[in-house]
């Protein structure tokens, strides 16, 4: 038996995952919102936090807590990834719906939301 057509085809299969990766890969980077940007309009922020923390980040009634108050603004970054990460109170967690990189972005907008 010839296994050459296999390993072509493999081989073709990887080189393919590649092309697709090199070209893949920066349309991904520049998806994401540069960490300087407004909180409330990172696409992560409007589709994942303003539901409960509201469009402003002001909070909700009966929902998430205000993202710009002092009690946000003397927390560290480390505090605010992990409450991001593991949840807290009627929080859910969110280190396996968002990406380590999308979490530090949110983290250091929050933070430069409090310093306005």
């Amino acid at each position: 038996m010839n296994t050459f057509p296999k390993r072509l085809a493999r081989r073709i299969a990887r080189v393919l995952v590649l092309i697709v990766t090199a070209f893949a890969a920066p349309v991904v980077l520049r998806a994401q919102p540069p960490s300087d940007a407004s909180l409330t309009s990172n696409p992560v922020f409007v589709k994942q936090c303003a539901k409960c923390h509201g469009k402003t980040a002001e909070g909700r009634h009966f929902g998430g807590p205000a993202l710009v108050s002092e009690k946000v603004a003397a927390a560290s970054a480390e505090d605010l990834t992990k409450i991001i990460n593991d949840g807290k109170g009627r929080m859910p967690k969110y280190a396996d719906k968002l990406k380590p990189e999308e979490i530090d972005i949110l983290v250091q907008q929050i933070k430069a939301a409090n310093k306005k």
